[in-house]
């Protein structure tokens, strides 16, 4: 068994699948039933599923589409967006969610995450951190799908995330995203350096060698989004995930 989680994670909007480029460009991929059945036949251990309109347009996720996608996934499913209640965190548990993905009310209000980690127990809280460098080169937390940028660095928000009863952050390079061409290592190396909890690294991997870069930079799991999706130099939908020989290969 793989010692290191590799994690799709896969965007919401409008009822489907998409996915996106520094955060903007959606490109619509599919109805997230069939992907998620598609992901089933390559055995992948873990799904992230991100609703990136939620927060900004100020309502609850939609959980009966949830619920529809959670019932057809043979895999534990992490999902986030809209997320600003205990009730709404009882409410994904209920049809089935096993990890809530918490960021912009984790920023505007760092005591849910304290609550939340009390309530439900911080193995299923996870703490999502979206950073993108400022013009003097900074990295900055950012909330709201990337639109609102924070006067926060990522690693207060992670150690503060860790004292508060998170039990792992996904790390988020804005930058980095969609571009498949190599993970943030420097904002990896900061973070990790500075947090016990398991980091999963987000943004920017496009091929397998840069999961083991990730890890040998302190990541405890690694996630893509575009490496997934995506076939060729003219990105063809197509899902796909590496083999586990692949995987041992690159992550042993």
């Amino acid at each position: 068994m793989l010692k290191t989680r590799v994690i799709p994670c896969l965007l919401l909007k409008d009822g489907g699948f998409v996915k996106t480029v520094r955060f903007s460009q959606p490109r619509y991929l599919g109805d997230p039933r069939n992907i998620v059945r598609l992901f089933n036949e390559k055995e992948v251990d873990e799904l992230v599923i991100l609703d990136i309109d939620a927060t900004r347009e100020k309502r609850k996720p939609y959980f009966d589409l949830v619920r529809d996608i959670v019932s057809e996934a043979f895999m534990p499913i992490g999902y986030g967006g809209g997320i600003t209640t205990i009730e709404d965190i009882k409410q994904l548990y209920k049809i089935g969610v096993e990890k809530v993905v918490i960021n912009t009310q984790a920023v505007k209000k760092p005591e849910f995450i304290r609550e939340a980690s009390v309530r439900f127990g911080s193995q299923s809280i996870v703490a999502s951190i979206d950073v993108k460098k400022n013009l003097f080169g900074k990295y900055k937390v950012c909330t709201e799908s990337g639109r609102k940028k924070c006067n926060v660095s990522p690693v207060e928000h992670a150690k503060a995330m860790e004292e508060c009863g998170a039990g792992e952050i996904i790390l988020n390079s804005i930058d980095r995203d969609g571009l498949m061409e190599e993970y943030d290592i420097e904002l990896i190396k900061s973070v990790t350096s500075n947090v016990s909890i398991p980091v999963i690294a987000l943004g920017g991997a496009g091929e397998l060698k840069n999961f083991r870069e990730a890890v040998n930079a302190g990541a405890s799991a690694v996630s893509a989004g575009s490496m997934f999706v995506y076939q060729g130099v003219h990105k063809a939908v197509l899902i796909n995930y590496p083999t586990q020989k692949e995987l041992k290969e690159y992550l042993f």
